[in-house]
């Protein structure tokens, strides 16, 4: 069994958001069941070393230097710290040549430029779709590699009741329907699972991820996206675009 712990970066903008990033990001982590201990292990002592010392979340946005959210976890490290933290993070998917990253950008103003992207939640929808396929099409690979069904579930993070409701239906949907336009979701197991983010170190892995994508194409700093590159699900020639890292829409993308 194959997990993908999905998280977005930031929030996904309305259509009248004056304020928001000009792209909305969701990433996914993909990795076999038996890694997950290994994982969840290193990060708790990566936590513990005297030179951290954090306890609680991890979370892409307390790494901030003006982040003042008074449960940030890293606000007693000094910048340099907490970009070394960072390093070391990454370093234990990284270092594990089969966790992959799937990834979907979408460029807000073209994305309700479509009829399809009505308000937020089908912006979330339409960003989250691309990474649900991309891991699809990696459980896909992997049968045809080792022989025999590889199978997969997706967990999320909670958002609100409303929120987690609308997810719930739409990935249900898109998972059953078949059509043109929709993948064939036959290596997927049950419904999405959501859970609160401090309650999961597999979606704190993914708001890490999604966080370094989104600032490498909000703010146009590629620091902490280079680091995880080496681990995007990728082409046979080493690209990972519209493999491992999917623009959304396809047409009209800026």
């Amino acid at each position: 069994m194959h997990f993908c712990f999905i998280d977005e970066s930031g929030t996904p903008p309305k259509p009248d958001s004056k304020k928001s990033n000009p792209y909305f990001v969701i990433g996914g982590v993909i990795m076999h069941e038996s890694q997950w201990h290994g994982i969840a292990a290193e990060v708790r002592q990566l936590c513990a070393r005297p030179e951290y010392n954090i306890s609680g979340e991890i979370k892409w946005r307390y790494f901030g230097p003006q982040n003042t959210d008074p449960s940030n976890s890293v606000s007693h490290l000094s910048q340099e710290a907490k970009d070394r933290f960072r390093r070391d993070y990454f370093n234990i998917i990284i270092k594990r040549k089969s966790v992959k990253i799937v990834a979907c950008v979408a460029s807000v103003v073209a994305a309700y430029r479509l009829t399809i992207v009505e308000d937020a939640e089908a912006l979330y929808h339409y960003t989250y779709k691309p990474v649900s396929e991309r891991f699809q099409y990696h459980l896909q690979d992997l049968s045809r590699t080792v022989g025999n069904t590889q199978l997969g579930i997706v967990v999320g993070d909670h958002r609100g009741r409303k929120q987690d409701e609308n997810f719930r239906l739409n990935h249900l949907d898109m998972i059953e329907v078949e059509n043109a336009y929709v993948s064939n979701y036959d290596n997927f197991v049950e419904c999405i699972f959501l859970t609160p983010s401090h309650m999961s170190i597999g979606v704190q892995i993914a708001d890490m991820v999604s966080g370094a994508i989104g600032r490498a194409f909000n703010q146009n700093d590629s620091t902490f996206f280079e680091v995880i590159k080496p681990s995007f699900r990728k082409k046979d020639d080493g690209s990972i675009n519209g493999f491992g890292l999917v623009k959304f829409p396809k047409n009209g993308w800026e």
